[in-house]
């Protein structure tokens, strides 16, 4: 598509920070009109996400919507955005997802609500700009944008209990990988400097660069860490846990349904197409720390005491099913593992919403407490149910069709690594299962739980649009496949060139030829 008159991404990207300019004059007592601001600011965007996902042409594997100007020319900085199949329905679900969020927290923030909503929407214009930017200095300065409110959104309105040393532990491991990353740009655009005599930041000028093999494999390690790191992969899963336990309930929808797909879409957008030959090296590797990743999280959920630290742990699990089906290689496993980014998303929202709606009633998420609830709050456990089978991979909805593809994708690769990767799904209808045995059927145990609300109307409202996604993705995912499919294969094209051409050549060989070119840059 050509470039568009009315910068439409622009709008999408930037609007929430016009709603914050518009809280800045609203009177700090006055909450009602800060609530109705920041959600008329996240419904319109995604209404421009709308107008988005209806012109995005599925045929064409270029970048649509695209936006380009000069930004610090002098340095071959850019302000460069565009769209395709794979950042489309990212944007999608963090446009859904945004009205949603300040819906959650109508009653549930009661203090310092301007500040919070600030951080929400700030939130959520890094989050749109990591998807659609096309310079690397440009996704960087998105991808530290976030970094900030999510760190304030968990230290601030976070359980009081451990919310500094998570919020702590969040900032440190984040920044860690960011380093990492920044130095993988500026060897990338020096390298590039060098050898074509322009110097650029631009995705689409670095994705034409044959790199040396050595080359890649450093720059590979150093994104791969940062985007490991957000995902977050064994073993850098450790900061998770904390942050989605100690973090608001809306704190934890965002982090686990948007902000660990950065680490995922990372992969996808730079280290197939840029280090295609680096990623076929590091394969095995990723699928193992994958496998490992989707059995030690399943089993780390059976021993949880907590709710959402239950729930924290299982996106570990269900990330590896997604890392698995991008390091396959295959058609099916990438467009699985893209499904199953928004899958998660829907899912342990829902799930982690349903269980700050549940700690808002009782002020207590631990499993022992609870026991029974089916009674007096039928229309909860409903919800929560139909959040748990999408969660499982039940047929008919969402879950079953992303982990469908990611297990057929990688059979075709290796069966034995499906074969391990399915036993991730039989452990999380065990741990998923056993948990809503425990908290919702037998009798009720505790007085406090006989006379607990049922939802009101806001909050089915709110559920109501996620699990009828859930039904739409399971029964008819096509429409989201298809505007996919071009993208990928496009991304996957290289990587498959360097599948074929080492065939035949074991990793040891290929360490041998990157010690060989490194000895001979000396």
């Amino acid at each position: 598509m050509e470039s568009l008159s009315f910068p439409l991404l622009s709008t999408l990207v930037f609007l929430p920070l016009v709603g914050v300019l518009v809280l800045l004059f609203v009177d700090r007592e006055n909450h009602a009109v800060q609530r109705w601001t920041a959600l008329t600011v996240m419904s319109g965007g995604f209404v421009l996400a709308l107008f988005v996902y209806a012109g995005f042409d599925p045929g064409n594997v270029a970048f649509q919507f695209e936006e380009k100007h000069a930004w610090i020319p002098g340095l071959g900085i850019s302000y460069h955005l565009g769209i395709d199949g794979i950042s489309l329905l990212l944007v999608m679900l963090t446009a859904f997802l945004g009205p949603i969020c300040v819906l959650a927290c109508w009653t549930d923030i009661r203090v310092r609500l301007k500040e919070f909503l600030v951080c929400l929407l700030l939130l959520q214009t890094g989050m749109l700009g990591v998807f659609v930017s096309l310079d690397l200095v440009l996704f960087y300065v998105f991808w530290e944008v976030m970094l900030i409110p999510m760190a304030l959104l968990i230290l601030v309105w976070g359980h009081p209990a451990r919310r500094i040393y998570a919020a702590v532990k969040f900032f440190l491991y984040t920044m860690a990988g960011s380093v990492f990353m920044l130095v993988g740009i500026l060897v990338l655009y020096f390298y590039q400097a060098r050898t074509t005599g322009t110097a650029s930041f631009d995705w689409t000028t670095m994705a034409g660069l044959n790199l040396p093999f050595s080359l890649q494999l450093w720059l590979f390690l150093a994104f791969g860490v940062a985007f490991a790191i957000k995902v977050p992969m064994f073993p850098f899963h450790t900061w998770l846990p904390d942050a989605h336990t100690e973090a608001p309930t809306v704190g934890s929808v965002v982090l686990a349904a948007v902000l660990l797909k950065m680490g995922t879409y990372g992969f996808l957008r730079f280290n197939l197409p840029l280090f295609p030959d680096a990623s076929v090296f590091f394969m095995p590797l990723m699928i193992a720390l994958a496998l490992v990743g989707i059995i030690y999280g399943a089993f780390m959920c059976l021993v949880q005491k907590d709710l959402k630290r239950l729930i924290a742990f299982s996106s570990v699990s269900h990330l590896g099913f997604v890392i698995l089906g991008i390091f396959s290689f295959t058609l099916q496993g990438v467009q699985g593992g893209v499904l199953q980014m928004i899958n998660h998303g829907l899912s342990t929202g829902a799930l982690f919403l349903l269980v700050g709606m549940l700690y808002e009633r009782r002020h207590t998420r631990l499993i022992a407490d609870f026991g029974g609830l089916s009674t007096p709050v039928p229309a909860f456990t409903t919800f929560f149910m139909i959040a748990t089978l999408a969660s499982i991979g039940l047929p008919g909805l969402n879950g079953f069709v992303g982990e469908f593809l990611i297990l057929l994708g990688t059979f075709h690769v290796k069966p034995v690594w499906a074969v391990l990767g399915a036993t991730g799904v039989i452990l999380a209808a065990w741990y998923m299962l056993w948990m809503v045995q425990r908290v919702f059927y037998g009798t009720v145990t505790h007085a406090e739980n006989a006379t607990l609300r049922d939802l009101v109307p806001r909050e089915i409202g709110l559920l109501v649009p996620v699990v009828a996604m859930m039904v739409w993705i399971g029964v008819a995912p096509t429409p989201f496949l298809q505007k996919s499919e071009p993208a990928v294969a496009h991304a996957l094209r290289k990587v498959q060139e360097s599948v074929r051409t080492a065939q035949g050549k074991s990793p040891s060989w290929m360490m041998a030829c990157a010690a060989w070119e490194h000895l001979k840059g000396k």
